[in-house]
């Protein structure tokens, strides 16, 4: 009798839970919807994932809830994950680049982390770096031992950017270091390089943005003027963007770079979250961390790398030039 009684107590309990998690969901995803005109209104857009599973519970809770709470519980949770999958399908429906073979010659490795200013693991991520064997690798938060351990460890001689901000480490010293002239009113965290291989000039830049919001915008406008000054074809682009791949502020850059972002859904933070760097939570929520490249390079992969006591995992991309027909402007004729 005790629990035939208590049966309908715990439908209600379920239905009532349904509706409030399945009209947060849905409230929370209108919300993310603002982000198309406004940057404030785009923070909400960042755990849509989170919105959608939330409305898929909902739902399942409103099925076994109270009949008289089933059909707003319902419709309130589909509504949320149509909002919701509104905001992520697009990332992936949108074109990643060309792509290309393991084997296309010419192909270049770019590794980027966010290393985390209070990250001792300096060996460890030497170690890793070495074992990877990359052409460029970007970091944003490095300190001085860090950066002097890769270099070291790696054998590498060429260094540029600003330590404890961002930095481009390359076997070779850059050819070039033409930095352009933007606001410091925005300020923008970036560094550019230009080196070469054997199809000719490229152009690196890193850059490290604030959280989602006002600020965040004016940095997104610099650095499309950086942008904007380098020769589009070979650039690469790579950095810690604090956006996700389904924000409206990553989907206005993937519009207006000139670039092409090649990562997709790249689940990169959090990693290791203790201050100790050795507390690693279960699966990263967010994928903040991109790397865009003009169309003159094609895609070879796209991974990532192993938690290295950062709160972000590292974006290891392989890159190869897009094969032309006839040759390229400047180069001989053979």
């Amino acid at each position: 009798m005790r629990r035939a009684a208590r049966a309908p107590r715990l439908r209600d309990a379920a239905g009532a839970l349904a509706l409030l998690i399945a009209g947060l969901a849905a409230g929370l995803a209108l919300l993310a919807q603002g982000g198309r005109f406004s940057a404030r209104l785009d923070v909400f857009s960042h755990p849509a994932p989170l919105y959608l599973a939330a409305a898929l519970a909902a739902a399942a809770l409103a099925l076994i809830g109270a009949a008289r709470l089933r059909r707003v519980g319902l419709g309130l949770a589909i509504l949320g994950a149509i909002l919701s999958a509104a905001l992520i399908l697009p990332e992936f429906l949108r074109d990643t680049g060309p792509v290309a073979a393991p084997g296309a010659p010419g192909q270049i490795k770019v590794i980027e982390f966010n290393a985390r200013r209070s990250n001792q693991r300096f060996q460890e991520i030497a170690d890793w770096l070495a074992s990877e064997h990359p052409d460029v690798v970007v970091l944003e938060e490095a300190n001085t031992v860090l950066a002097d351990t890769v270099l070291f460890r790696m054998g590498w001689r060429g260094a540029a950017g600003r330590i404890r901000d961002s930095l481009i480490l390359t076997p070779r010293p850059y050819e070039a270091m033409n930095r352009p002239i933007v606001d410091p009113r925005s300020k923008l965290t970036f560094v550019n390089a230009t080196y070469r291989d054997a199809q000719g000039p490229f152009d690196v830049v890193v850059t490290h943005l604030v959280w989602p919001g006002p600020a965040q915008a004016r940095q997104r406008a610099t650095l499309h003027a950086v942008l904007a000054s380098l020769p589009t074809d070979r650039t690469i682009l790579a950095g810690d963007f604090n956006s996700t791949s389904w924000s409206f502020a990553r989907r206005q850059d993937d519009r207006t770079f000139g670039l092409v972002r090649r990562d997709r859904a790249f689940w990169s933070w959090p990693a290791d979250v203790g201050r100790a760097g050795n507390t690693l939570f279960p699966f990263p929520l967010l994928p903040i961390d991109h790397l865009y490249a003009g169309p003159g390079w094609a895609t070879v992969s796209v991974r990532r790398g192993p938690p290295l006591g950062s709160d972000h995992y590292p974006l290891v991309v392989t890159l190869a030039p897009v094969a032309r027909d006839g040759p390229r402007p400047g180069s001989p004729e053979r």
